[in-house]
Parts: structure tokens; C-alpha cells; sequence
């Protein structure tokens, strides 16, 4: 593996509802490093300006390759059931506080 990448998804308006429904179905499948190539280093969700409500994720995944990422992210229940108003996915570089990199 070795690469990682920034996913920043950003929720509908007025999904809230959805997203609980759907949450330990999409936190199983970040978990479940048996049936996909790449693996979740961090993850979470975003908060509204208040701190309050969630609106939508951040993760950083390690794989080896954009498509890996790309078609892990298809196949998570949020992305399946159309939560998602856009989704970024951006090759990143972790320097701070990357454990590989401590000496």
C-alpha cells in the first residue's frame, strides 16, 4: 500500500435522518479490511458550525492506488444510498503525527 488520500463527503440537506439509519452498516464497512484493499487510518465525521450535527465525513485511507479508494467509496451504504452531496477524494500526504514516520 503506502499511499494515502483525503476523502472529504459532504451530506444532502436535511439527511440527518438517513445517516443514522445507515451508520453502523457504513462503520462495518470501514471495519471490514477482510473484504476490500485499503485500509481507513482515521476517520469521522463533520460537524455542523455548532459542533452539534453531523453533515457529512472525513476519512484517510491508505491503499495502493486513486481507483482502490475510488471503488471502496462506492461500495460504502452512505455512498450506496445516495447520502452524498459531493464527495472529493484527494491524494494526501500525512507528515504530522504519522506513527511510520516517528523515529
Amino acid at each position: 500500500m503506502g499511499h494515502f488520500f483525503a476523502v472529504f463527503a459532504t451530506d444532502r440537506p436535511d439527511s440527518l435522518a438517513l445517516r443514522q439509519r445507515l451508520r453502523p452498516s457504513h462503520q462495518a464497512h470501514l471495519r471490514a479490511t477482510e473484504m476490500h484493499r485499503v485500509i481507513v487510518r482515521l476517520g469521522g465525521p463533520t460537524l455542523d458550525d455548532m459542533g452539534e450535527a453531523m453533515n457529512g465525513t472525513l476519512l484517510v485511507i491508505e491503499a495502493s492506488s486513486l481507483p482502490e479508494v475510488e471503488a471502496f467509496i462506492q461500495e460504502d451504504p452512505y455512498v450506496r444510498a445516495g447520502l452524498f452531496a459531493s464527495i472529493q477524494i484527494r491524494p494526501w500526504h500525512w507528515s504530522l503525527g504519522n506513527p511510520q514516520l516517528r523515529g
